[in-house]
């Protein structure tokens, strides 16, 4: 992989040099990761002339959620505890004679910003911008792999679950269970906090799990993601419980799988990303939904569980190649239940079989 994080610092490191700033000072965790290989916790990398260096308060603990640092990068620690790396990276680009540092405006805060400017006040601080997220959005086939392997972890903790007796356990109790058989599987951790909405919770959207317990004939909504080497997927599910369908369910049912086929159809290189939400969305929206629908279809995964590109009305933009997204058209009705379905795809051109689901456990309406 040294190969792989030392192009991915050239193409910013040319994008700097392009803008005037031959060093570059990169804070976001996330993007730190991606070019060094590791993101310690409060870690900075510094891209310089004639070296990299990872900047940190602690030496890495060679932990797998944290990635291991490339042999390429040079790993300096503050030799006081307590230190902001991001100023000591400013002191050391100074000391080396550089006149100026782009950094990523978005992230560094202003106190920070303020320290850096009093260790170096003849320092030209340049906006980075989003330079490293556009770098992102595209993945290489060994970040697919690392997204395969989390879905089929999140799928296989979510088939677990569906088989075991889910009557009269609590939502909580249900997150809980699904998060530890993640790790259980190989996961780092989950993706994000696990969602369980049974009943009339899941007529609400973003609903956290509580100590309602699920009942038959309740609408059972679950939303969850796994975290591998860093790369975290997504997969929502709605089942019923106990019982055969109401008819209202069927249909609520169905207009949702509907509008999530239409979205991941949609899914093609070139394909605008407003096009894709349009494709779900008007299918909500002609069965008079449009008022309580998302604000988006769906978005971009990778280290970051929402990242670039947004899959919303007004995005601009059009998909790649190899640009994994999610697909996750809801309706949700208070007080009385709600549908979801989610998935993780990666782009991919009609010649090579369209786009790939990583996320297989079935759309069926399963009653449990």
């Amino acid at each position: 992989m040294s190969e792989v994080y030392a192009a991915r610092r050239a193409r910013l490191r040319e994008r700097c040099q392009a803008g005037g700033s031959p060093t570059a000072l990169v804070t976001r965790p996330a993007n730190v990761r991606y070019l060094a290989g590791a993101a310690p916790r409060g870690a900075v990398l510094l891209l310089g002339r004639s070296e990299d260096v990872l900047l940190c308060g602690a030496p890495p603990s060679g932990e797998i959620g944290e990635g291991r640092p490339d042999d390429a990068v040079r790993v300096q620690v503050l030799p006081r505890p307590g230190g902001d790396p991001a100023v000591a990276a400013a002191d050391l680009v100074t000391a080396l004679g550089a006149e100026s540092l782009a950094v990523e405006e978005h992230h560094l805060t202003m106190a920070r910003c303020r320290a850096i400017r009093s260790v170096a006040p003849r320092l030209r601080l340049a906006d980075l911008g989003g330079a490293v997220e556009q770098l992102r959005v595209i993945k290489d086939e060994e970040e697919v792999s690392c997204l395969r392997i989390g879905a089929e972890i999140a799928d296989q903790a979510l088939g677990e679950l569906l088989e075991s007796i889910l009557v009269g356990r609590t939502e909580r109790h249900l997150a809980l269970e699904l998060e530890r058989r993640l790790v259980d599987h190989g996961a780092d951790g989950p993706a994000f906090p696990t969602s369980v909405a049974a009943g009339p919770n899941s007529g609400r959207p973003g609903h956290r799990p509580t100590d309602r317990r699920v009942e038959e004939g309740d609408f059972l909504s679950v939303c969850l993601g796994a975290t591998y080497r860093g790369y975290r997927c997504e997969i929502g599910r709605t089942f019923v419980i106990g019982t055969s369908p109401a008819d209202w369910q069927i249909e609520l049912y169905d207009l949702v799988f509907a509008a999530q086929r239409a979205g991941r159809e949609a899914l093609a290189p070139g394909a605008a990303y407003r096009a894709v939400d349009r494709a779900a969305r008007q299918v909500l929206d002609s069965a008079g939904y449009g008022e309580s629908l998302p604000v988006m279809m769906g978005h971009g995964v990778g280290l970051e569980i929402d990242e670039d590109p947004q899959l919303a009305p007004a995005a601009m933009g059009k998909l790649d190649a190899c640009v994994p997204v999610t697909v996750e058209p809801g309706v949700h009705l208070p007080g009385r239940g709600g549908v979801r379905i989610d998935d993780t795809l990666v782009v991919r051109p009609e010649a090579d079989g369209g786009p790939e689901l990583l996320t297989i456990t079935t759309k069926e309406l399963l009653a449990l």
